[in-house]
């Protein structure tokens, strides 16, 4: 699904009704006519008309919520309209919006300005179905406080009572997903024309509820004025990117991967990418490892082909460069880091890796940690392919900047600036692509939040890599297969038991129902 931003929604509204003549009161009936919908289907179990309080700002989403009001109560609803914020401040479509719900009979009444009034309210809203949401748009930039964070405290204040939120859920950010101040806790979402990024990012994706895409109406050339760089990840996404499975293939037809992964003591995670690499397809899985370290992941690597490197206190040492290049530029690609550990000799040889390998390279876990120390190094992988996938402290190290909490904006300066595909890891993992093209994920659960799920993922990243898959895609595919695995293993096992090793079980299947 492709995502605008609030500026480029803003100018596609603006480009429809100053440049095309459509009418923008008609617009607002188009985006109330979408919010009534969500509103009747979301209470249609009991039958009949029931009891909304509708909660609008000044702005035009408030006078979304109006004209919604205005709708339900012709569908023979009770509703109470609530004007939160200052009357003067109105815009003229809501003002005109306010003027229909009196001549249809309704009046909008002033929110409360005191405790005791307010306390009043709260014993008025508790017998109603449903709340609309309607006190800002997308446009919010500010902190959430006074009268408006009381409305949001007391739509969120009955969990029996379900909230329909216009166009994104009051507080929260557009852009990036963050929760400024106090957000609504919505039910539905009802957006218009096109999905945000806040809808998916951060904390949005728990404040959203289900989400409804709604046409108002703005024709499909004018959303082509604007160039979209950021979409989410789903099914058809990750079914376009799998690279078909010839017929007569063999075994050097489905890539030739090498892992550097391992230490004494940390012999699980060469383990765990080594078999996701196999259960996503891959042909041929070599995985290096410190001498010390080999026999316990040769025991389990059945399917892979682990052998044993020079190491100095159970760690890689500078001894085994020739041997690693040697068997690694015979693959297709190449993972470098998970439980590798850190010394300062494996840190430099990692690092001279970085710069001599040319094939398609992804790092992880120690692999970013020893780069980090040596940012440069990525410049000389200018032109070649290179994944990085670092959870919020190791981009931290890296250098990357969320003191911002814009994660999408981050990754993506991140990639732009030095020419390599990001994976910033985390709830609603984001990838970002040196062509400034980002992916929002929109799989997994709090189960995977578990030591040796980023193993997995590295793995998986690796297998369509050595396929031939371009980085962007190949990472964002990954990204998403590895959160429906977790889905399906949730469904089966629950969030508090599973394990990373349970992916691997699931990985086939998710695989088989992408392919469906």
């Amino acid at each position: 699904m492709i995502l605008a931003t609030a500026e480029q929604m803003k100018e596609i509204d603006r480009i429809a009704i100053e440049e095309r003549g459509i009418p923008s009161l008609e617009l607002m009936e188009r985006a109330a006519e979408g919010i009534v919908r969500a509103v009747t289907e979301l209470c249609e179990e009991g039958g009949g008309p029931k009891r909304a309080a509708v909660f609008a700002g000044p702005g035009n989403n408030g006078g979304d919520g109006v004209a919604a009001a205005r709708l339900l109560a012709g569908h023979g609803w009770e509703v109470l309209v609530f004007l939160v914020g200052n009357r003067e401040r109105m815009t003229p479509d809501t003002r005109a919006m306010a003027a229909r719900l009196s001549e249809a009979g309704r009046e909008l009444e002033g929110f409360p300005a005191d405790a005791s009034a307010l306390s009043k309210l709260y014993e008025r809203c508790a017998r109603f179905d449903v709340f609309v949401d309607a006190l800002f748009g997308v446009g919010l930039c500010r902190e959430v406080g006074g009268a408006f964070a009381d409305a949001v405290s007391l739509m969120n204040f009955y969990p029996h009572i379900p909230t329909v939120s216009a166009d994104i859920a009051s507080g929260l950010s557009a852009d990036t997903g963050r929760v400024l101040g106090a957000a609504v806790k919505a039910a539905v979402t009802v957006t218009f024309s096109m999905a945000k990024p806040g809808h998916f990012a951060q904390q949005g994706s728990c404040y959203t509820g289900k989400l409804i895409v709604h046409d108002i109406g703005i024709p499909e050339d004018v959303r082509r004025t604007q160039t979209f760089s950021t979409q989410t990840i789903d099914r058809s996404f990750v079914k376009q990117t799998l690279p078909e499975r010839k017929r007569d293939g063999h075994k050097g037809d489905f890539g030739r991967d090498y892992i550097l992964a391992g230490s004494v003591g940390y012999t699980g995670a060469p383990v765990l990418s080594a078999k996701a690499c196999s259960r996503s397809g891959a042909g041929l899985v070599t995985v290096g490892t410190p001498a010390g370290a080999w026999p316990v992941v040769a025991d389990k690597c059945l399917e892979e082909m682990p052998y044993p490197l020079p190491e100095q206190d159970g760690k890689l040492c500078a001894r085994s460069i020739e041997k690693i290049l040697e068997k690694a530029e015979r693959c297709d690609a190449v993972l470098i880091g998970p439980g590798l550990g850190r010394s300062a000799e494996g840190d430099e040889l990692i690092c001279d890796l970085v710069c001599r390998l040319s094939q398609p390279l992804v790092l992880d876990a120690d692999g970013i940690n020893a780069v980090s120390a040596h940012i440069d190094c990525l410049k000389k992988r200018v032109g070649r392919k290179t994944v990085l996938t670092p959870h919020d402290g190791e981009f931290a190290r890296l250098g990357g900047d969320l003191k911002g909490m814009d994660r999408i904006l981050a990754a993506k300066q991140f990639a732009v600036e030095h020419g390599c595909v990001l994976v910033l890891k985390g709830h609603r993992t984001i990838v970002a692509a040196p062509d400034g093209r980002t992916a929002i994920n929109t799989t997994g659960n709090s189960g995977m939040a578990k030591g040796g799920s980023g193993d997995v993922l590295s793995g998986i990243i690796l297998a369509l890599l050595g396929m031939g898959v371009e980085p962007f895609r190949a990472a964002a595919a990954a990204v998403w297969l590895h959160g429906f695995a977790g889905d399906l293993c949730a469904k089966e096992k629950g969030e508090w038991g599973m394990v990373p090793g349970d992916l691997l079980e699931k990985l086939p299947q998710a695989f088989q129902k992408v392919l469906e």
